[in-house]
């Protein structure tokens, strides 16, 4: 029996998106599941007044296309086998995001990056911590970057 069936892996798209695919990867592996990859491309917010008109449609429409083509490499990249349709950039607050598609698609697992700062408030990063907080199902948190650790006392002796 397949502890995993159907797994979203949420992507920042950054240096360390490979980290937390590979894992995922693994687990889906592992556990023959379906893999889907998403990320969510928050709203940007300018503002210049009410006078200066702004048209952030070419801007947003460039942006979408980077992160399709970024999804795409990373999904080949790892030789992951995520249909077209299983990979999405989608736009909004990445948390209700996540859980939206979560739900919706029958995910029983989420797979997100985080920065393993120090103290219970730093514990994960505010989107891996709202994604934690309200799935309807499990959520891995896989410790990327270098931990930051408190440095080490000189030595007098030599």
């Amino acid at each position: 029996m397949a502890l995993y069936k159907h797994i979203l892996v949420a992507l920042d798209l950054g240096e360390e998106s490979a980290v937390v695919l590979e894992k995922a990867r693994q687990i889906a592996e592992q556990s023959e599941a379906r893999l889907t990859l998403v990320h969510v491309i928050e709203p940007l917010s300018l503002s210049y007044g009410n006078d200066i008109p702004l048209d952030l449609t070419s801007l947003l429409d460039e942006i979408v296309q980077q992160a399709k083509d970024r999804v795409a490499q990373l999904a080949e990249d790892f030789s992951v086998h995520v249909d077209k349709k299983d990979r999405c950039v989608i736009y909004g607050r990445p948390e209700r995001e996540v859980h939206r598609m979560a739900e919706e698609s029958d995910v029983d697992l989420i797979v997100v990056g985080s920065h393993g700062r120090h103290g219970l408030s730093l514990v994960l990063g505010s989107t891996s911590t709202s994604i934690l907080h309200g799935a309807c199902c499990d959520v891995l948190a896989v410790r990327v970057g270098k931990p930051s650790r408190p440095a080490e006392p000189a030595s007098d002796a030599e």
